[in-house]
């Protein structure tokens, strides 16, 4: 069955990577399109004047950003009520429903709504972040690397200014800062957040309707999903008070009615060059891709134990399909000879016209051969890294890993330590470490032991990094040994381990500890070593290559996706697809005729309320709606508004044709998928019983 859905996805995506290049063809490389993930000190004043007469005013571009939100479970959301209500999706959701869910109440199945606040559910480890500044200091971090530097002290002394800024920022506005490279290099800002741990549960729906058509309907179009949660922000022990926020519209959007997407795409690989994309075919993509086959596997056999094994393995199954079927849609993508050859003869022109200019080609034109020749290293150990890093794939060698790097990096002043042990990120690392979600023993033997007989498989026994962790032992015996044994399931042994420093580390016979302890001479030598022969290299390229993109070009392009603050516009509209044409949204009616095509089995299958309830919903009420606006992943939980900065939409997926988007944007047929702002009023009120929330939401 597998083989026949990656054949026909293949066959789908190379269809239109064939149409899709030969427009391409045809216009130049920066074009009037709804294209781009732009950051908000470099809106897309331009196009937007010029195709849609509309300017967007400093005032407006501040109040979407402040009532904007990032989810650091990986998504977006944005707050809604002047009570700090926040909506982002229920797969975004999912993780933290998880967590708080009991064989008893399993929230992910039967949904949640609290009817007062004192219903509502601290989540456990959920941070939302809140952009409030952003600065360029580009000069700072270009700055510190002097002349006559190696590339290695280069890459040093830029990592210390970034660490300092950030301590600084912090410092002086108590603001979480995070100094983020765009343009592969070519900016440096400094972006301040507004960070938010006490978050409750609100409510959130089954997710039989949030994720309603199963893997089967997931990155296509038309779609009925009612993929959205609500929880609320405390400051102070109170719901937080702002007057940020966006005005809900309960009428939604009209077809090719201008709309924006405000939130935080993960990553795009746009402005990579050919020989990154050819390593990422050769070797990251069918490579992690048969690592989630092997996970899925696993955990599928876990699952089938029982119903509690099935309920605690959801979510990462649910996560591990979705990259399945997204990662094998760019796969095929990358796998098209139209659109490598595309690329190719893009940067061709690009180095053509820099090597044509004595200045350009002094200063950046040897980038991408500095690349290409770093991209051969990097092949060389790859697949023995990753098979190593498997081996260690249990949560709990995760959590003594970091302990363990903990205690050794506070010792150093903060400008030697590495990233992640800084200063101005340990509140971030010691909230994640002291997590009271619950780790479930059972299920990560299961893919502890897996994965660690897959290292086995391809590296042998005897490597001497396997033999650190086997001890003699085969894969599933160490693995049992060492859930039984170990301790780290308990917060409070965490605590003690952090606060004990490098003492309690040392001192520590927990087998996790030991391994973290025994593999970190490894561990460091192997970062130290991707710094030196990587890193170094790489970053002043791709610096070099940004800065002659800047000079060619100029700034009227938009960087890849950072999981930072961006903002799309495009319109509600269809798309032509499979010699037909998709609507711009669908509706009630269609959510029953669907369900009923499929004989209500399955993941078509309703939840009873949707029958029992039937006769009060106003069918025509659109559920679904796709828009033009450019996303990615990242971009689940963004509020997609109007002109006036009215909500009339939640980002939710993408269609199948956009899976190319990582590479190429196609204005003909990529599509944003969004649930419709009526669809959520209509359901609150007539299916959940929660007129109350409808009404906060409306400012009723």
């Amino acid at each position: 069955m597998a083989q026949i859905w990656i054949l026909t996805i293949r066959r789908y995506v190379l269809r239109k990577l064939i149409s899709l290049f030969l427009a391409l063809a045809l216009i130049p490389a920066l074009v009037l399109a709804d294209e781009g993930m732009w950051t908000f000190d470099n809106p897309p004043v331009k196009p937007l004047k010029e195709k849609y007469n509309f300017t967007p005013t400093q005032e407006w571009l501040d109040h979407v950003r402040l009532s904007s939100v990032r989810f650091n479970d990986g998504g977006s959301g944005s707050f809604i009520s002047p009570q700090g209500l926040t909506m982002t999706n229920h797969h975004v959701a999912l993780g933290q429903l998880q967590k708080m869910s009991t064989p008893e109440k399993n929230y992910v199945a039967t949904g949640f709504y609290a009817a007062t606040p004192d219903q509502e559910v601290n989540c456990p480890d959920l941070e939302l972040y809140v952009l409030q500044e952003l600065e360029n200091v580009t000069t700072r971090v270009q700055g510190a690397v002097v002349a006559g530097l190696k590339p290695e002290q280069a890459l040093k002394a830029r990592e210390k200014e970034i660490a300092a800024i950030e301590q600084e920022y912090k410092d002086k506005t108590g603001l979480k800062c995070e100094v983020v490279s765009l343009y592969h290099g070519g900016e440096y800002w400094a972006y301040q957040y507004k960070r938010y741990t006490d978050v409750r549960l609100v409510m959130a729906p089954e997710q039989k309707i949030a994720f309603w058509g199963g893997d089967a309907d997931n990155f296509t179009f038309p779609r009925y999903d009612l993929d959205m949660a609500f929880f609320r922000v405390y400051e102070n022990g109170q719901p937080l008070s702002t007057t940020h926020y966006l005005k809900w519209n309960a009428k939604g959007v009209e077809e090719n009615e201008l709309v924006f997407v405000s939130g935080h795409p993960g990553s795009t690989n746009r402005l990579n060059t050919y020989s990154q994309l050819l390593r990422q075919r050769d070797f990251l993509y069918p490579h992690r891709l048969a690592m989630i086959d092997k996970q899925l596997e696993i955990l599928r056999a876990y699952s089938s134990r029982g119903p509690e094994q099935a309920r605690r393995a959801a979510r990462s199954i649910f996560g591990l399909e979705n990259s399945r079927k997204a990662l094998g849609g760019e796969y095929q993508g990358l796998l098209n000879e139209k659109l490598m050859a595309k690329v190719k003869a893009q940067e061709d022109a690009f180095r053509k016209k820099v090597n044509e200019n004595p200045q350009w080609k002094k200063e950046y034109g040897d980038g991408w051969d500095i690349i290409a020749k770093v991209i051969k290293k990097q092949n060389k150990n790859a697949e023995q890294n990753s098979y190593r890093g498997m081996a260690t794939s249990s949560r709990f060698a995760g959590i003594a890993n970091q302990i363990v790097f903990y205690a050794a990096e506070v010792k150093k002043p903060d400008s030697e330590r590495l990233s992640g042990y800084h200063d101005s990120q340990l509140e971030q690392l010691k909230f994640r470490l002291f997590s009271p979600a619950p780790i479930y023993k059972d299920l990560d033997e299961a893919t502890f032991s897996g994965m660690l007989q897959l290292a086995v498989e391809k590296l042998g026994a005897e490597d001497p990094y396997l033999q650190k962790v086997l001890k003699g032992r085969s894969a599933a015996q160490a693995a049992k040994e060492m859930i039984e044994a170990t301790t780290l399931d308990q917060v409070d042994v965490r605590k003690a381990l952090i606060e004990g420093g490098s003492e309690a580390v040392a001192r520590s016979t927990d087998p996790f500890i030991v391994l973290a302890r025994e593999l970190e001479p490894e561990q460091r030598r192997r970062i130290e070593e991707d710094k030196k022969n990587t890193q170094s290299l790489l970053v002043p390229a791709t610096e070099k290559i940004a800065r002659a993109r800047f000079a060619v070009y100029g700034k009227e392009s938009y960087p890849d996706a950072t999981f930072t603050l961006r903002l799309s516009y495009g319109t509600a509209t269809g798309y032509p697809m499979n010699g037909t044409k998709a609507p711009y949204k669908t509706t009630l009616y269609g959510l029953y005729d669907r369900s009923l095509s499929f004989d209500q089995q399955g993941d078509y299958a309703l939840p009873s309320r949707f029958w029992e309830r039937k006769s009060q919903l106003d069918l025509a009420t659109p559920a679904n709606f796709a828009s033009s606006t450019d996303i990615i992943g990242g971009n689940s939980g963004s509020p997609v508004i109007n002109r006036n900065a009215e909500l009339v939409g939640l980002i939710f997926d993408g269609n199948i044709e956009s899976l190319v988007g990582r590479f190429v944007y196609d204005e003909t047929s990529n599509r944003a998928v969004a649930v419709h702002s009526a669809f959520m009023i209509e359901a609150l009120r007539k299916l959940y019983d929660a007129g109350k929330l409808a009404d906060e939401i409306l400012g009723e």
